[in-house]
């Protein structure tokens, strides 16, 4: 028997490798979700039967070219449908026709699904192919996994998928989601990421963890002595940062926990965080951490939004709010989102809804993840009153509502707000807290700003550590920036950088500093921006508590904001005037006023409809036909987001042999809009090359310079 492939390299995984490793990884996650054990196995065994066709072992070799005939390998899978049990056969339907594409697309798009092909597309004799050759193999793989099955004819095959055809054509006109696809989309993203590492990790899948480390009091965090024993399913905490909000929700939790934060330099920081406190009650804690980004793909004049899937099963998952979007919006691999979130822990920190559409989205999730029985728990500074109501009114009175005392807000009271002119006023500002070995941290709303400002203070400040942090750095060195402003090495042991220094110096930063960086410097200079966002980003300075420094004050100088509505992006220029109105100046600013300050720049709630664009409606109802997703990026545009991947050309050769993690950590987020003339890569998350003057590890992505013409001629569009 020769060797047949279902992976290309770096691994070279054969077809019976994989196969087994996904029914490694499907039969644990049936057993969880009480699903059918034997039935989910066959499926594992049929879904990729027809990567055995000589047409894609030979393009897994030769790889592909323009112009090509499609070849689907999930459609010839379903030729071999009755080698197995035929009672079996929808479910096995379901794994199979659409664990990559949607069965059909929708209308004037061009797809690949079955409908797509069934649909004036003569794609049965060619995916046939030389039956009796290929397909000898795939029955001989058949049998090594004990499925007691003879060769059969290609008239029998043809019947097979006709029956597949006219089951795909009638379940398509139902609504709903497919547990099954979901289950093997899973599963085979599962064991395509780990190989040969599946059958362990599988072991560690779905337990609970112990979260008892956050069973901690000190006087300090005035919410480690409330109680959190409750009846009451749900949790919503409002309390000022540094206040013990996230061990107070942990301790909230009972099942396995998604804990989501607004952006991804706090869920780094978070995980990093949740590793080094769990390590000792959890030696084997399975905690995984989803970046944010998705890949946008061009092919032709579409783009789809295709949503970073995440591993199942895991004990603990450290994602953005964003990334569940995917469940509200029928995104691909949303089946699966659903089975894995069913049920779990939904820890929701620090809730950012600047703007109407944000607002909309969140209470999208609420509304859907408290249907699937999740149990939630909310935890914020920055609460709009008029968003508190309508959670609340969606978990109804099941809810565990905690706040601080008038006299325990009081002892957060931390800064002195002071309104500056402009840029020009920071320049003493600067120089007498450098001269005074106080720690600056400096916050822009937009990174060409902050790459300026970084290059001027390098001039004027030669002998100070300086550090530059926004988000167009390659994920690698933005974790290693990370870990320098931490000041902590891998133990959690000081290093005396930045912010364990005990010397003067001076960070810039993009609002990605805002949340959960568990950072406390002694200034802040920060552009104006939403109240909200803004109470978050004075939570970085003098945060560090002890029992000694509890009424001392430190300075905080707020820009005021822009007179043009498109320097003001990425805000809306009324938000931050009404924000900047309700800041006092010169003043302390009080804890026990921040709460009316919000809900005056946020008296209303004028959220956005998109009802229309959710396949879960507010009647109970799921409005999408079963065995497909939505293929638009509805997120995207919704949040009016163009954030793709792109990587540097002299990175292009690793990325391609690189496992998963190592992509990531070569990738640059970018908008689209810089990179739209370049010709993506067809590996991972579909990068854009970039020419390598672009990019420097100090600056970041300059993307001016993408502009240039430098390029390698063998990467552009046009």
């Amino acid at each position: 028997m020769s060797i047949l492939y279902a992976k290309s390299g770096p691994d070279w995984t054969s077809l019976k490798d994989h196969t087994e490793h996904v029914m490694w990884a499907v039969a644990a996650f049936a057993k969880y979700l009480g699903m059918d054990e034997e039935v989910a196995k066959n499926g594992a065994i049929l879904h990729d039967l027809g990567k055995g066709h000589e047409v894609f072992q030979r393009r897994l070799k030769e790889g592909n070219r323009p112009g090509q005939t499609a070849f689907r390998h999930e459609i010839a899978s379903l030729y071999f449908l009755s080698a197995f049990p035929c009672e079996q056969y929808d479910a096995l339907i379901e794994m199979v026709v659409g664990h990559h594409k949607s069965v059909r697309s929708p209308k004037n798009k061009i797809g690949y699904g079955l409908l797509d092909l069934d649909n004036g597309y003569e794609y049965q004799d060619y995916h046939l192919g030389d039956w009796d050759n290929w397909s000898s193999e795939v029955f001989k793989l058949l049998n090594k996994f004990d499925v007691d099955c003879e060769p059969f004819p290609n008239s029998v095959a043809q019947e097979n998928l006709l029956y597949c055809i006219n089951y795909c054509k009638s379940k398509t006109r139902e609504r709903g989601f497919s547990e099954w696809r979901g289950l093997l989309m899973g599963a085979d993203h599962f064991a395509s990421a780990l190989i040969s590492e599946t059958k362990k990790n599988v072991v560690r899948a779905f337990k609970k963890p112990d979260l008892s480390f956050f069973n901690r009091t000190s006087s300090l965090y005035p919410l480690s002595f409330k109680n959190a024993q409750s009846e009451h399913r749900h949790t919503i905490v409002l309390a000022p940062t540094g206040a013990g909000k996230t061990d107070f929700l942990f301790k909230r939790t009972k099942n396995r926990v998604f804990y989501t934060l607004p952006f991804q330099a706090s869920i780094n920081a978070m995980f990093k965080r949740l590793s080094t406190d769990l390590k000792d009650t959890n030696p084997d804690l399975d905690m995984r951490l989803l970046h944010s980004t998705s890949a946008v793909i061009k092919r032709g004049k579409d783009n789809e939004e295709v949503a970073l899937q995440p591993l199942f099963g895991s004990s603990i998952k450290v994602l953005t709010p964003h990334q569940l979007a995917g469940i509200a919006f029928g995104m691909k691999g949303y089946e699966s989102m659903i089975l894995d979130i069913r049920g779990c822990d939904v820890v929701m920190d620090e809730i950012h809804t600047y703007t109407e559409i944000s607002q909309a989205i969140v209470l999208k999730l609420v509304e859907i993840l408290y249907r699937l029985k999740c149990r939630l728990h909310i935890g914020t500074a920055t609460m709009p009153s008029i968003l508190y109501k309508k959670i609340l009114s969606i978990l109804g009175e099941d809810v565990l509502e905690v706040k601080l005392t008038n006299e325990e807000m009081d002892k957060y009271d931390r800064h002195v707000i002071h309104k500056i002119g402009d840029v020009d006023e920071t320049r003493p500002i600067i120089k007498q807290a450098v001269n005074t070995n106080q720690k600056v941290l400096i916050v822009f709303n937009r990174v060409d700003r902050a790459q300026a400002a970084y290059i001027q203070l390098k001039e004027q400040f030669p002998g100070i550590p300086i550090l530059l942090l926004h988000s167009r750095f390659k994920r690698g060195d933005r974790n290693e920036k990370e870990k320098l402003l931490l000041g902590l090495d891998d133990e959690g042991n000081p290093t005396q950088n930045f912010n364990t220094s005990k010397e003067a110096c001076i960070v810039v930063s993009t609002q990605i500093v805002e949340v959960s960086l568990d950072i406390s410097f002694d200034v802040m200079i920060t552009e104006c921006a939403p109240i909200d966002a803004l109470i978050q980003r004075f939570g970085r300075i003098n945060r560090k508590r002890t029992k000694e420094n509890i009424g001392i004050t430190k300075s905080i100088y707020v820009l005021p904001p822009p007179n043009d509505k498109n320097d003001a992006k990425p805000y809306d220029i009324e938000i931050l005037k009404r924000s900047y109105k309700a800041l006092p100046g010169d003043t302390l600013l009080r804890e026990r006023d921040l709460q009316s300050k919000i809900d005056h720049v946020y008296a209303t709630l004028d959220l956005k409809d998109i009802e229309g664009h959710c396949i879960f409606k507010s009647d109970g109802k799921i409005m999408i036909d079963q065995l497909t997703h939505i293929g638009e990026p509805i997120l995207m545009t919704l949040l009016e987001i163009d954030s793709v991947a792109c990587i540097c050309e002299s990175d292009i050769s690793n990325y391609e042999m690189a496992s998963h993690e190592k992509r990531l950590e070569l990738e640059i987020p970018v908008r689209y809009y810089h990179v739209r003339h370049i010709k993506p890569l067809d590996k991972g998350n579909r990068p854009f090359p970039i020419p390598g003057h672009a990019y420097n590890s100090e600056l970041g992505l300059e993307t001016g310079k993408i502009k240039e013409n430098f390029f390698n001629p063998e990467i552009q569009i046009l």
